[in-house]
């Protein structure tokens, strides 16, 4: 068979799936924000900016949430986020269940696990300095 056939029909059978994977739609929801979390300002900053975005009610879905694959990847990673550590249920949590929320947290920004890089190479004012770092851990050892 002739190369370019082939290249010519591969192309055209990626454009179809593609175009046809634009069909399928993702819920990209933000239920209403009912409380939010209770912490020291410095604290709220730096967890609004680097993981509200996953991890609340207050999600922004930028431009590219609309075009699948991406969208698909997106809202699954948004919604498994949410059922992680919700920060709009924060103050519907009793003390244990926030207790070991608290204590995720702290594994996963001493290790440096979050924000996830995938997040990050998009969304670089989401990284955390080493003294947002130490503020984070700071709280959660109260």
């Amino acid at each position: 068979m002739n190369p370019k056939k082939v290249l010519a029909w591969s192309a055209a059978v990626l454009a179809v799936l593609f175009a046809g994977s634009q069909l399928v739609t993702v819920e990209k929801t933000n239920p209403p924000v009912e409380s939010d979390l209770d912490a020291p300002a410095d604290v709220k900053e730096i967890v609004r900016r680097a993981c509200y975005d996953c991890h609340s009610h207050e999600t922004v879905w930028p431009w590219y949430t609309n075009v699948a694959p991406v969208s698909w990847w997106v809202a699954d990673h948004v919604k498994n986020a949410r059922a992680d550590l919700n920060f709009s249920m924060w103050p519907v949590f009793d003390f244990e269940m926030q207790d070991h929320l608290l204590r995720d947290i702290r594994k996963q920004v001493e290790n440096g696990w979050m924000p996830l890089p995938s997040y990050l190479r998009g969304h670089p004012e989401a990284r955390l300095t080493e003294e947002e770092r130490q503020i984070l851990l700071a709280w959660t050892e109260d």
